[in-house]
């Protein structure tokens, strides 16, 4: 199996050779050391030990192109581009500059998942085995509680840290929901119901998650989300009302402003900002993203086609995309990737490097920015109307909706008051 182009199996050094070259899948790749169709169980490897568990399926189609659908509850992630070295399979992660390699052997997988934005990424280890059995095995004797419902979480157990709220339903033991943050939401969980708690893991191409946790009464539980970087306790109690903070009061301007005045290169290096005609006199919403960014791609697929079909009632979007590298080239591939996945038809501008002091100079006007993605209504005079940190996606289920009305509501306002 290869990583980071070093090859660690002298026996097929010819071959690897060759078909690094190449790119293909002939010569010496044999059908033994191709992916088989059918669903897969995958763990990938978190602190202490623990195992993050995820199905994928895999289809080839008439053409013999493979394609590998991760599945987290109804959330499916297509992953095309797969190729094959010698006996080992990579399965490029696009949106996320990542990927999967893995020896193949049989019905099994074994290999590592790369961050390739990370020079000399250790890897997750990785490992797979095809064959139709749950995410997590049934218990002899579930738990009579459940988890159904909203519930408040309080991080290491302190009431007076941050609070997420977690949502989450059951259904014949298997349990589905996310937690959400005041940054968005963790996406789609999967897990079941244990003897005496739950478990749910999600991996859809970034971050691996595992969450365990035991009830403590009918309404009460402690337990903690594992990462491949680390451990997080929590303890939670069931809350019907519970809620974050008030989203559009986590990122302000700075006194004394109350536009923003950025001027950025668009990909062909013209200077795009917000006094250009295309955007007076008309409701802008400014996405500050990172295509890094999960959220930030929930947000993106929903943006896109409100704009389709609410673009000639006088308002605009435009994203400031903050990425993992300063570098252009690197910027506007993945920003294209992103508007073709999701059909984006606005502008998005590279804004620089995402935690560097670009962001202090591409908007000096805001104190501080709490999270990606972070949202700018501009109203048809060009000032800030509000700002709205984060995003909740469809995962989120009751939140993903009340926010698509409020974001509504908001853009109703703010077009009915003329220049």
């Amino acid at each position: 199996m290869i990583r980071h182009t070093h090859f660690r199996d002298t026996g097929h050094i010819l071959c690897v050779a060759l078909l690094g070259l190449l790119l293909t899948t002939a010569s010496c790749t044999a059908p033994h050391h191709r992916l088989q169709d059918g669903v897969w169980r995958a763990e990938l490897t978190l602190s202490d030990g623990k195992q993050a568990p995820f199905l994928f399926d895999v289809r080839h189609a008439a053409t013999d192109t493979a394609i590998l659908t991760l599945i987290n509850g109804e959330e499916r992630v297509p992953l095309t581009g797969i190729r094959y070295v010698a006996d080992t399979v990579i399965i490029p992660i696009e949106a996320y500059d990542a990927e999967i390699q893995a020896r193949v052997s049989g019905y099994s997988l074994s290999g590592y998942f790369i961050k390739k934005y990370i020079e000399n990424d250790a890897g997750v280890p990785f490992r797979a085995q095809r064959g139709d059995v749950p995410r997590f095995a049934p218990p002899a004797s579930p738990a009579t509680v459940t988890i159904d419902g909203r519930d408040v979480l309080f991080v290491n157990g302190k009431r007076d840290t941050v609070r997420n709220v977690g949502i989450f339903a059951t259904d014949n033991h298997i349990v589905t929901g996310t937690i959400l943050a005041n940054s968005g939401d963790l996406r789609f969980f999967e897990g079941a119901v244990t003897g005496t708690g739950v478990q749910l893991s999600a991996f859809s191409g970034l971050t691996p998650y595992l969450i365990e946790l035991d009830f403590t009464g009918n309404d009460t539980f402690e337990g903690a989300l594992y990462t491949a970087r680390g451990k997080t306790a929590f303890v939670g109690r069931r809350n019907a009302r519970a809620a974050l903070a008030d989203v559009y009061s986590l990122t302000k301007l700075k006194r004394g402003f109350d536009r923003l005045g950025f001027i950025l290169p668009d990909a062909e290096g013209r200077l795009i900002s917000l006094d250009d005609a295309r955007y007076q006199g008309k409701v802008v919403i400014v996405s500050v993203l990172g295509t890094w960014c999960p959220n930030c791609l929930d947000e993106a697929a929903y943006l896109s086609q409100w704009y389709r079909e609410n673009k000639d009632r006088g308002v605009e979007i435009l994203g400031l995309a903050f990425e993992r590298k300063d570098d252009a080239a690197y910027a506007h591939a993945a920003i294209n990737r992103l508007k073709a996945q999701y059909g984006v038809d606005y502008d998005i501008l590279f804004a620089g490097k995402a935690g560097g002091d670009a962001l202090a100079k591409v908007l000096p006007e805001i104190d501080k920015l709490a999270g990606y993605p972070t949202t700018f209504f501009i109203d048809r005079k060009g000032k800030v109307a509000k700002i709205h940190t984060g995003f909740s996606g469809p995962a989120t289920g009751v939140f993903y909706e009340a926010w698509q009305a409020a974001f509504n509501a908001l853009v109703d306002e703010l077009l009915s008051k003329h220049v």
